[in-house]
C-alpha cells in the first residue's frame, strides 16, 4: 500500500464577466500524492491537468452540451464521449478553431462532413 508523502493545496483565482459587471472568483484545491517533487513540477502538473480537462470538457459541455445529456446507460455513455471526441478531433484537424462555429457548419451538411472525411 503506497504512503502518502505529499499534500497540495492550491488556491486559485478566476476573473470573468458576469452581467457587464468584472467578478473573482476563488477556490481551493487539494492533492494527495505518493511521491516528492518540487513545487515547480506540481504547478506544471496540475496545470497541465487543467488545462487539458478545460480544452475538452469546456468544448464538450458548452457546443456539444454533454452536461444537459439525458444518457444513463454505461455503454451509451462510452459510445458518445468517442463520438463527441471524434468530432472535436475531426473539426481541430480540419483547421476549424472555433468549435460551436465548426458545430453549426458541419451539422447538416452531407457535402460538409464528404469533404472533412474526403469521401466523393
Amino acid at each position: 500500500m503506497a504512503r502518502t508523502r505529499t499534500l497540495i493545496r492550491v488556491e486559485s483565482e478566476r476573473q470573468f464577466k458576469k452581467g457587464g459587471q468584472l467578478r473573482f472568483e476563488t477556490e481551493t484545491r487539494y492533492y494527495i500524492a505518493s511521491f516528492l517533487a518540487s513545487a515547480e513540477s506540481w504547478a506544471q502538473r496540475i496545470r497541465g491537468y487543467w488545462g487539458g480537462e478545460n480544452k475538452v470538457h469546456h468544448v464538450r459541455d458548452m457546443t456539444q452540451g454533454e452536461d444537459a445529456s439525458r444518457i444513463r446507460m454505461h455503454q451509451l455513455l462510452q459510445i458518445f464521449a468517442v463520438a463527441r471526441n471524434f468530432a472535436i478531433n475531426l473539426y481541430r484537424s480540419n483547421t476549424f478553431s472555433n468549435m460551436a462555429q465548426a458545430e453549426r457548419l458541419c451539422q447538416f451538411g452531407l457535402d460538409t462532413l464528404k469533404t472533412l472525411f474526403r469521401m466523393k
